[in-house]
């Protein structure tokens, strides 16, 4: 569900310094309904967002995507901007790459919560959002990377998982023992064991990385729908 129609237009604009595509009517202007505005990171994609216009900028105020170096072609590098200090930072993703992107949110801590999952294989692109009732942030975000390791059907392809959850990554790769939540890490621990290869990324939150902002977007859009 999504509140456009065949007779809206979209433009071309940036966000948080990424590309996005804003609703617009026949005249080009932005079509604001209770203060906000909707866009899109990909015209096909099924989810919509809310923003504040304030927040829109000219599209030529996007910060340009990194040129590609040259890489064995057995791998490729994912550069990773960190708009807060301009650093890069890089990640060598392995050949046939399943990458995934994923971000809980709640509203209250515990609260009502959701969670966003981004999954990203080749050309193809899977977006999940999704409204998982009351709990706490923590079990928000392991809920989001169980249910994309659930959604892989693929157990021999090399995975990446983009998070800037410092407590899941800590308690599913460094042996941390979990004073909440055992069950819940238990079966993505259990999840992890099917794959041949995988890993966590810890990337830093709300600082530019379109992906993770589109999780994020994904995982508070859920509470919104949920509430509705």
């Amino acid at each position: 569900m999504n509140d456009s129609n065949q007779d809206d237009t979209w433009k071309r604009m940036s966000f948080k310094g990424n590309k996005v595509w804003v609703q617009t009517d026949t005249n080009g202007n932005l079509v604001v309904k209770k203060g906000m505005v909707l866009i899109k990171y990909n015209l096909k994609q099924d989810y919509e967002y809310k923003v504040k216009p304030e927040s829109l900028n000219p599209e030529d105020q996007a910060v340009p995507a990194q040129k590609k170096s040259g890489t064995p072609k057995l791998s490729k590098k994912l550069q990773i901007k960190n708009l807060s200090d301009n650093s890069i930072k890089e990640t060598r993703l392995p050949d046939n790459c399943i990458t995934i992107y994923t971000d809980g949110a709640s509203s209250g801590n515990p609260g009502p919560s959701g969670i966003g999952v981004l999954l990203i294989y080749g050309e193809n692109k899977k977006e999940i959002s999704k409204y998982i009732g009351s709990a706490t942030n923590n079990i928000a975000e392991l809920t989001a990377i169980k249910v994309a390791l659930e959604e892989l059907k693929r157990v021999d392809l090399p995975v990446r998982i983009f998070s800037d959850s410092s407590y899941s990554i800590g308690l599913l790769t460094k042996n941390w023992k979990p004073k909440k939540n055992q069950e819940l890490v238990f079966e993505i621990k259990t999840l992890m064991d099917k794959f041949s290869d995988l890993s966590f990324v810890k990337v830093k939150g709300h600082s530019g990385i379109k992906e993770n902002e589109v999780v994020d977007f994904l995982a508070t859009s859920a509470i919104k729908k949920g509430l509705q």
